[in-house]
């Protein structure tokens, strides 16, 4: 990895709340680019659909002349009222034939942008409790309809992002390795998972673990970093709770000689989004530069030994 390649959402340049508080008041996509574009280290954006193209042609245009690239364009397929009992995985097949509607279309927009790769995280499809969904038959549609929007547009990647829970107590796409079962089930090579950091903290994982699984099937397509306790997905700023985890993911992100993009899922509610951002990006930079000061080979040596107090009495040393 030669160099870091950093992205945000611009949604988050918007409106931000939680159940019992708003934090930052919407703004217009105009608003939103022209605030991340002052952003210091950022190269790319994130956009939404459909959230961020009420206009479609006119958002296009809006984005491409902000000078940020599109890392990817993700869509949402469970915040409109037509989705509430499922996307790709509705018993209505209206319904699933739209979500794959809009995956196509979200394609589009992304070739439109020279992205060539979208990000979908199907919260809405799963179920709450037992006897309430066909598993046989909902596994099923999911698969078909992610299958039939990849093989519309094979120049285009179907990046898959999975959570443990919400909105469904159970997430059809919950872990890793139902991601990459799906993605060899399938058998496309456009299909392929985004890694969140937050997520896989969630589902019990090790990151950088389940990182290189995904690698190694040629199935890593996107990285979101943020941070939790290991609880509930709080979009908190990388490192700030698992600082070792973001180091080790860098350390094999490295190693594997990646080049696509960070992409920080990190909600701003201590503060505005920009200076957010910004320390986002150094926090990630500095960890980055922490593996020089380490040693990479250093580093390989404790793996290979199989020590960890060794290998930990040295890395906290390292900080000093």
């Amino acid at each position: 990895m030669k160099r870091l390649k950093h992205s945000v959402m611009i949604a988050f340049f918007g409106r931000v709340a939680d159940r019992f508080h708003e934090y930052h008041s919407a703004h217009p996509l105009a608003e939103r680019l022209e605030m991340a574009s002052k952003v210091k280290g950022i190269e790319g954006i994130e956009v939404i659909y459909p959230s961020d193209f009420d206009n479609v042609d006119e958002s296009v245009k809006l984005i491409k002349q902000s000078g940020l690239a599109v890392s990817a364009v993700n869509l949402n397929v469970k915040s409109q009222t037509k989705w509430r009992f499922g996307s790709f995985t509705s018993t209505d097949p209206k319904i699933r034939a739209n979500a794959v509607a809009d995956m196509k279309f979200t394609m589009d927009l992304a070739a439109e942008f020279g992205a060539n790769m979208i990000s979908c995280c199907p919260l809405i499809d799963g179920h709450n409790y037992a006897f309430e969904v066909d598993y046989l038959k909902q596994w099923n549609w999911f698969a078909e309809g992610i299958g039939e929007a990849a093989q519309y547009r094979p120049d285009v990647k179907v990046s898959l992002e999975y959570k443990l829970n919400e909105s469904r107590n159970f997430v059809i796409l919950s872990d890793m390795s139902r991601t990459l079962y799906l993605c060899e089930h399938l058998g496309l090579p456009n299909v392929g998972a985004t890694m969140d950091v937050g997520h896989a903290l969630m589902a019990k994982e090790c990151p950088a673990e389940v990182m290189c699984m995904a690698a190694q099937a040629n199935r890593l397509f996107y990285v979101h970093f943020n941070d939790n306790g290991r609880e509930w997905d709080w979009d908190m700023i990388p490192g700030t709770v698992n600082p070792w985890d973001l180091v080790e993911m860098l350390y094999y992100l490295d190693r594997m000689k990646w080049e696509g993009w960070l992409s920080y899922d990190v909600v701003p509610r201590s503060g505005d989004p920009g200076p957010c951002s910004e320390a986002t990006i150094s926090i990630v930079e500095s960890a980055y530069a922490l593996l020089d000061k380490l040693g990479r080979d250093k580093i390989q040596s404790f793996i290979d030994e199989g020590r960890p107090a060794h290998a930990f009495d040295y890395l906290f040393k390292g900080l000093l």
